[in-house]
């Protein structure tokens, strides 16, 4: 774990951690999918479960920023299926930490958001009938979510693949969006800090960087508010693309 003194003398790391608190906070703003870079982005310098247990505590306490500017902007019906079924995949993930490699659940993940992607664009009735929250079809995509948020922080595309076929509206998107995970970010607190103990130093470093969180929380829902509904839905899909395309080569390189 880098130590606090070592983070503030500066250098590549201390800008790199606030890109990556930046990238949280957009992502709990409602900008979709850009959360995911932050672990990557820090796995450049130091070990992806080091910076995976370091941002934890700026995810949480950004998301108390997120459920306040989305407070009255969500799906409860699609909440209250992938609410349990999200926290179903957190344990389910915490029971399987040391049977399960992180490397092939991203592989799949990948190939599941490129296959999900070039469907919606190559398909040619593109501009269907949308679809309605589903029990069975919201349990096993929030289930899955849940699980790959625990085990390799890319909960995003099996929660997309169930939600964007919905054509929601893009602030109650962006709401459940971010009231969801700051759920299940809160059920990973246990699990992870079980298996990595915190310090105090990490957590007065998270401390710091939260500011840096909360603006851009602020900054994701502005931009939001400013982007019409195709290109914000436009947005999540080259989102997801890009994303499953870099959880795809990291496995193969």
């Amino acid at each position: 774990m880098p130590t606090l003194d070592t983070v503030i003398a500066g250098g590549p790391l201390l800008w790199l951690l606030l890109l990556a608190s930046l990238f949280v906070g957009l992502s709990k703003g409602g900008l979709p999918g850009i959360g995911m870079l932050a672990v990557p982005l820090l796995a450049l310098l130091i070990s992806p479960v080091v910076a995976a247990v370091l941002l934890l505590p700026i995810y949480i306490l950004s998301d108390v920023v997120g459920i306040w500017l989305y407070r009255k902007e969500y799906s409860l019906e699609n909440l209250k299926i992938l609410i349990p079924a999200g926290i179903l995949g957190v344990i389910v993930g915490w029971s399987t930490a040391t049977l399960v490699s992180d490397e092939i659940v991203s592989l799949l993940i990948g190939l599941l958001g490129i296959g999900f992607c070039l469907d919606r664009w190559l398909r040619k009735s593109s501009n269907g009938q949308a679809a309605k929250p589903s029990l069975i079809k919201g349990m096993w995509w929030g289930t899955l979510s849940g699980f790959t948020s625990f085990v390799s922080h890319a909960g995003a595309p099996p929660y997309q693949v169930y939600m964007l076929p919905q054509q929601l509206p893009k602030m109650i998107f962006a709401g459940t969006t971010t009231i969801l995970f700051a759920i299940v970010n809160l059920a990973k607190l246990v699990p992870y800090y079980s298996m990595h103990p915190p310090n105090i130093e990490s957590l007065s470093l998270a401390l710091i960087l939260v500011p840096i969180a909360a603006l851009g929380t602020v900054v994701g829902r502005w931009l939001i508010q400013h982007l019409s509904e195709k290109w914000f839905y436009l947005v999540v899909q080259i989102a997801l693309f890009l994303i499953s395309l870099k959880l795809v080569a990291s496995y193969l390189s």
